[in-house]
């Protein structure tokens, strides 16, 4: 699975990059031939999704037990896992906007603006501004990373704009792309896609209607923060945080030079893979963006470096997550800032 001009696998860390000459990161994966046949597309993998939901649904009815009955020692880990499944299923979202979350594309559609609609978030917006980032990937035109591809930005809205992501995601996501949708010009310009998502927003808008109403009504606000807003405020700044391993701070012109991946040998890492629907393969979700999920790992000798500027994945969350932090002062993405760094 890998090319033979690496000689059979990505360099070792510490050795020079075939292509470019320079020492691979210590942090770097080695992926050996083995890989592809640890990822077999079984029907776990086909089914993760699904799997995903029973397993939220699962934690969610587990920690309604907790929190009636005063478990708060049990209640928090439980939030804590919930959190990561809701990030799972965010993720649902993403799939669904490729087409690739059911085969069937009613169902597919179904799933799409019934996680929109629980996340603030019109599915047909989200899939239009999406198409921006593959098409534009991290450029200005990339409407999915504004402010931070935009190179007039001053660096201090930049800052302020990554602190609210970060933090504040299950609020500040749905205005980006809310944003992108009012904005002159916006990149949804068909009338007909245009109706549809006012019917999407107005649909999220009278479901949390409903869902507040119901709250009130039956005096369940306990329940309600503990089994939605904590773990939908947590999943959604994991979502960003994620988002922002995988793109900030990278300035290539390449997929695999503007894309952080994470490819983990280990049962924890596959495991977090696994709920992640595999979007840690993000070199490879970039340059194949009709794979569903579960074959994105036989693809993984698309990570291979092949040009100045790109490097091999990384071994786990963490090593990125470190070199992320590092951009953080000044938060940006896109090739575009290398002009600006010319010029300066």
């Amino acid at each position: 699975h890998i090319s033979a001009s690496s000689g059979g696998h990505l360099p070792l860390a510490g050795e020079p990059n075939f292509r470019t000459g320079e020492p691979t990161p210590m942090n770097a994966l080695v992926i050996d031939e083995d890989f592809s046949e640890m990822h077999e597309p079984h029907w776990a993998l086909r089914s993760a999704f699904q799997l995903l939901v029973f397993g939220l649904v699962l934690a969610e009815v587990a920690l309604a037990v907790t929190v009636h009955s005063g478990l708060i020692w049990l209640t928090v880990p439980l939030v804590l896992v919930v959190s990561h499944l809701m990030h799972g299923v965010l993720i649902g979202l993403h799939e669904a906007a490729h087409g690739l979350l059911r085969k069937n594309r009613g169902f597919n559609e179904f799933d799409g603006v019934v996680i929109g609609a629980l996340s603030f978030m019109s599915f047909s917006l989200y899939r239009v501004v999406h198409q921006t980032h593959h098409a534009h990937l991290i450029t200005e035109r990339d409407y999915e990373f504004w402010p931070l591809s935009q190179t007039s930005m001053p660096r201090w809205k930049r800052r302020l704009a990554a602190f609210f992501e970060l933090n504040l995601g299950l609020f500040y996501s749905p205005f980006v792309f809310l944003r992108a949708f009012l904005c002159s010009p916006s990149p949804v310009r068909s009338k007909r896609v245009r109706r549809r998502i006012w019917a999407e927003l107005a649909l999220s808008f009278v479901t949390w209607i409903l869902i507040v109403w119901a709250i009130s009504i039956f005096g369940l606000w306990k329940y309600f923060i503990w089994m939605y807003l904590a773990p939908a405020l947590l999943a959604a700044n994991l979502q960003s945080w994620r988002k922002y391993i995988e793109h900030v701070g990278m300035t290539g012109d390449t997929v695999n030079s503007s894309t952080r991946s994470i490819v983990a040998k280990s049962w924890l890492g596959r495991l977090v893979a696994f709920t992640l629907l595999h979007e840690p393969f993000h070199g490879v979700h970039h340059q194949r963006a009709g794979l569903p999920h579960s074959v994105l790992p036989q693809h993984v000798e698309k990570l291979q470096p092949k040009n100045l500027g790109e490097r091999p994945p990384y071994r786990g969350y963490r090593y990125a997550l470190i070199e992320l932090l590092r951009c953080l002062a000044d938060p940006r993405v896109g090739p575009q800032w290398r002009t600006v760094e010319s010029i300066g």
